[in-house]
């Protein structure tokens, strides 16, 4: 079943406000509308964060609408958390969270461990090149999985 393709994506991190938001934007450029995706944060105190805007953006892909919002937050404005086939975590907290999910639901869990690149890099490019490997291991991650 882990092999399977799913029909609706929901990927998950600390904040929703750098890998998340990348990978859910990456899946809709490679998937389009053949596979729901959505992204969350366990928290959703930050927005999206203007390096990752700037690396998916080399990539044709547009993040500057983006908007946090929390696992809570979703189900607040109707998104029900057991209708996704699968939640890909990106790290570890949102993973613990992803699978308090399946004490009571029938879902797939899969855990990237995906590199934060918050905080890193002294100058400008040093900071781009940080998150540009995140979005490139990202990228090898989706490729992997889906095709």
């Amino acid at each position: 079943m882990a092999d399977a393709t799913p029909t609706s994506v929901l990927f998950c991190c600390d904040f929703n406000a750098v890998r998340s938001p990348m990978a859910e934007g990456l899946m809709k450029k490679f998937y389009g509308k053949t596979i729901y995706v959505q992204s969350a944060g366990v928290k959703h105190e930050l927005e999206i964060d203007g390096f990752s805007v700037a690396v998916c953006e080399e990539m044709g892909v547009v993040l500057t609408r983006h908007r946090a919002r929390s696992f809570e937050e979703m189900e607040e404005w109707g998104d029900e958390i057991d209708a996704y086939d699968l939640i890909v975590a990106l790290s570890p907290a949102s993973l613990r969270k992803a699978q308090e999910y399946t004490r009571y639901h029938a879902i797939a869990v899969e855990y990237w461990p995906i590199f934060d690149p918050t905080g890193l890099g002294e100058t400008r490019e040093d900071k781009l090149s940080a998150y540009r490997q995140t979005r490139d291991q990202i990228v090898e991650r989706i490729k992997d999985r889906f095709g």
